[in-house]
């Protein structure tokens, strides 16, 4: 399993913080390796919402179908994409803080079958591809002009 765990500070609030992230149409946002992400069960992020996630990868992508399994406003959310080779669970929790909140992104990728071999080359790659992610956040959440209202 890979797993990559980020904090970012950020002046938003917590409601703020949560609702930016609990939407994962933003994913493209801040995500260089997510190409675009739609909303296509629900009429807006919450519980049992599902989202599609098309990723980098080769010409056409992989997409991947987000569930929100938890729903803690303004605390944190869970996010699970599973398919027969992986699962992928996206766990946001949200602190506040003096000077706005504590946004911590968890990122859990294990694949499955066959493919555990790789998992060795999964962790170097997606520490990488992490560490991409958590800068585009960081440039998101640190700015207080981009808060939602």
């Amino acid at each position: 399993m890979a797993r990559y765990v980020d904090t970012v500070q950020s002046p938003w609030s917590p409601d703020a913080a949560f609702a930016y992230m609990a939407d994962a149409r933003h994913f493209a946002q801040w995500d260089p390796g997510v190409r675009t992400s739609t909303l296509v069960r629900g009429e807006q992020p919450g519980p049992g919402a599902v989202f599609e996630v098309v990723v980098n990868a080769g010409r056409r992508g992989i997409t991947l179908v987000y569930e929100t399994v938890e729903w803690d406003p303004p605390s944190g959310l869970v996010l699970r994409a599973e398919t027969r080779w992986m699962c992928s669970n996206d766990t946001v929790r949200i602190a506040r803080t003096d000077s706005g909140s504590a946004v911590t992104y968890d990122a859990e990728l294990e694949l499955r079958g066959a493919l555990r071999l790789f998992d060795p080359l999964l962790k170097r790659t997606f520490r990488k591809i992490g560490d991409r992610a958590a800068a585009g956040l960081r440039g998101v959440l640190e700015d207080p002009s981009r808060a939602p209202s």
